[in-house]
């Protein structure tokens, strides 16, 4: 399941894997070709439409009557319960995931550097760092290292057609029994 940092369920399935690529998967989910059950008439009127059951995995939503920015997001995920910042919290945050189980999401705050800004600093205990605006034009923003995994992007020095693109790591790294996925 991919789902947003605001809480939305963006698409579910199973990854392929490229036959004779390597380390290449498809950046979409192939359709999940299980049983998915939506909400009906027994769902409040938040909840009625969306999906209830993939498979066997039961997914909950926050309720209308719960914390406004709660409302119409995922509560749970089988036995995941997810966490998110609500309405008393810092204003650049409100909304976005804070907790996923047991891990503890962390973001930049938004006196920090302009080029990471509002993006995630940790979760749990794998942090996360960015090229900040004063590294090469092509690379700002871009992720600099996820725990002990460094990443190297090509610069504005390198090939022009190559400008921004990988050049050491790989786009999918499990880290901490996480799997993070560069786009």
């Amino acid at each position: 399941m991919r789902i947003s940092d605001e809480g939305a369920l963006l698409e579910w399935g199973t990854e392929s894997k490229a036959m004779n690529g390597g380390e290449y998967y498809a950046p979409r989910l192939q359709p999940f070709a299980g049983r998915v059950d939506y909400y009906g008439v027994e769902g409040d009127s938040i909840s009625r439409g969306k999906i209830k059951m993939i498979g066997t995995c039961q997914i909950s939503y926050y309720s209308a009557f719960e914390d406004s920015t709660h409302a119409g997001k995922v509560r749970s995920i089988g036995r995941i319960f997810l966490d998110y910042f609500n309405k008393y919290d810092n204003k650049t945050l409100r909304g976005k995931l804070k907790m996923i189980g047991n891990y503890r999401l962390e973001y930049f705050s938004e006196f920090e550097n302009e080029s990471y800004r509002g993006k995630l600093r940790s979760i749990g205990n794998t942090h996360l760092t960015y090229y900040s605006n004063f590294d090469d034009r092509y690379n700002s923003g871009k992720i600099k290292s996820i725990g002990p995994n460094k990443y190297v992007w090509y610069t504005s020095f390198d090939r022009r057609d190559m400008g921004g693109a990988l050049k050491v790591g790989f786009y999918r790294q499990a880290v901490n029994g996480i799997t993070y996925i560069l786009w």
